[in-house]
C-alpha cells in the first residue's frame, strides 16, 4: 500500500481555501451592483431628510423627482455643463483623490481635516415648480474617530438652515454617534449661517454653553460628552460654508439674482 504524502492534507486545505476565496470574490462582484444601488438610495433618503421632505411611506425615487442634481466649481461657484461632467456618474470623493480634479489642502486651510478637496461638488436643487425652494449641499469632516459625512439644506435666501442629515461616520455610539439623532438634528432648523454683514457666524458650541440673545440664531448646542465630535462638526461647517467651500457658489447666485441653468 502506497504511503500517503505528508503534505497532502496541507494541499487539500490550501485548495479548499482558494476555492472559498474564489466563491467569496465572485459573490462580492455579483453583489456590488446591488450594494451600489442601496448606497445611492440611502444618499437620496438623507438628502430628502435634510430638506425635511423624506416620507418613509412614499417611494424614494418619486420623492427625489423634485430635486435637480447639478455640479458646481468650488473655486468659481459656477455651474458645470452636464455634458462636461455628468452628475449621475460623478464620483465626488474619487475626484478629491485624483490629480486632475482634486488638490491637497494646506494645513492652515484644512480645518475640516479632510486632507484633500475636490475641484467640483454635487449640489441638489429642491424645486417648487420652477422656483428653487432650497439647496442641499454635501459636507464632510473629521470627528473623533472618523470622517463624518452629511448634508446641509439651506433655504433659498442662502442664509437659513432648513435641516441637516449625517449618514456615515464611525463616532462612538451614544456620544459622538448622536449626530444621527433626529432630536439633535432638529436643533439646526432655522439657524442662520451668515450675519447681516455677510460674515459666516454659525457655530456648534459645547453642550450647555450660554449664548446671548444676539448669538442664539447662530448657535447649535453640541453633543454632551462628545467634545471632539462637536468640534469636528463645527470645523466642517466653517470649512464648507467658507471661502474654500460653497461661499463662492452663494456669491454667484446672489450676483446673478438667483439660480440659472
Amino acid at each position: 500500500m502506497a504511503e500517503e504524502h505528508p503534505l497532502k492534507p496541507f494541499y487539500s486545505v490550501l485548495v479548499l481555501a482558494f476555492a472559498c476565496s474564489a466563491l467569496v470574490a465572485l459573490a462580492a462582484i455579483g453583489l456590488k451592483p446591488y450594494q451600489d444601488a442601496n448606497k445611492a438610495l440611502d444618499r437620496k433618503k438623507n438628502i430628502l431628510a435634510a430638506a425635511g421632505l423624506y416620507d418613509p411611506a412614499v417611494n424614494v425615487e418619486k420623492q427625489f423627482a423634485s430635486i435637480e442634481t447639478r455640479i458646481v466649481s468650488l473655486a468659481t461657484g459656477e455651474f458645470v455643463d452636464n455634458q462636461a461632467l455628468d452628475p449621475a456618474t460623478f464620483d465626488q470623493l474619487g475626484a478629491a483623490m485624483s490629480e486632475d480634479r482634486g488638490r491637497p489642502l494646506a494645513k492652515a486651510d484644512d480645518i475640516a481635516g479632510i486632507k484633500r478637496q475636490e475641484a467640483y461638488s454635487l449640489v441638489y436643487l429642491v424645486k417648487d415648480g420652477d422656483r428653487i425652494d432650497q439647496i442641499v449641499l454635501p459636507v464632510r469632516g473629521k470627528g473623533l474617530w472618523s470622517t463624518m459625512y452629511g448634508y446641509v439644506a439651506v433655504d433659498g435666501n442662502l442664509e437659513t438652515i432648513r435641516g441637516v442629515s449625517f449618514y456615515e461616520h464611525g463616532e462612538t455610539p451614544g456620544l459622538g454617534g448622536e449626530i444621527e439623532n433626529p432630536r439633535w438634528q432638529a436643533g439646526w432648523r432655522d439657524k442662520k449661517l451668515y450675519d447681516e454683514s455677510g460674515d459666516l457666524s454659525i457655530a456648534v458650541v459645547k453642550s450647555g454653553t450660554q449664548s446671548s440673545p444676539e448669538e442664539l440664531p447662530y448657535r447649535i448646542d453640541g453633543l454632551s460628552g462628545a467634545t471632539l465630535t462637536t468640534k469636528g462638526v463645527d470645523h466642517l461647517m466653517q470649512f464648507w460654508f467658507g471661502d474654500h467651500g460653497f461661499k463662492p457658489f452663494f456669491e454667484q447666485i446672489r450676483k446673478h439674482g438667483g439660480i440659472h441653468g
